[in-house]
């Protein structure tokens, strides 16, 4: 009776202690839209340069850019999500992430916070159409009368995703 009433016990302090946990996030903007990542997936912030097209790549893939000797894919965020290609400027920043084993940047207008919330703040992506793809979204977050989008990198940037979505392209090309 007491092993049962110990794990009951442990699983309730789980619950608790993951409600409690903090997370942070790591927010920017795209086409006046505010979006978060988790701030351990990123590597570094940078001004925007110029990167190098690659043949055949998707539209939202600006190109590749070299990083101290690492040659690194830069996607645009805005084409990512179907508002259109980003004009770029110097105020615009990549982002680099780590997203499984390897860095991919993200193009973005600006980068705005750090926010670091409760687990239980953050909110589930409504079912439904959104511009960005519920699949992409893992959750939401409100704060301060504004919404702040948590972005799925590993989904948004999984490489068998990509590949696919190229074909789709092409085969309606």
């Amino acid at each position: 009776m007491s092993n049962h009433y110990d794990q009951s016990r442990e699983r309730e302090k789980d619950q608790i202690q993951k409600k409690t946990m903090s997370q942070q996030f790591l927010t920017f903007t795209v086409h006046q839209e505010e979006y978060g990542v988790d701030i351990m997936t990123v590597r570094e912030i940078k001004g925007w340069s110029e990167t190098t097209r690659l043949p055949n790549s998707p539209d939202f893939m600006r190109g590749v850019m070299n990083l101290r000797g690492l040659i690194v894919p830069i996607f645009d965020l805005r084409t990512r999500f179907s508002f259109g290609m980003t004009e770029t400027t110097t105020k615009h920043v990549v982002i680099i992430l780590a997203v499984g084993e390897r860095n991919i940047g993200i193009l973005v207008d600006t980068v705005s916070d750090i926010l670091e919330v409760k687990q239980e703040q953050i909110k589930p992506a409504p079912a439904g159409k959104t511009q960005v793809d519920s699949a992409f979204i893992s959750g939401l977050i409100s704060i301060n009368e504004r919404m702040v989008v948590l972005l799925d990198v590993e989904r948004l940037f999984d490489t068998r995703q990509l590949v696919q979505e190229k074909e789709q392209e092409e085969q309606v090309s």
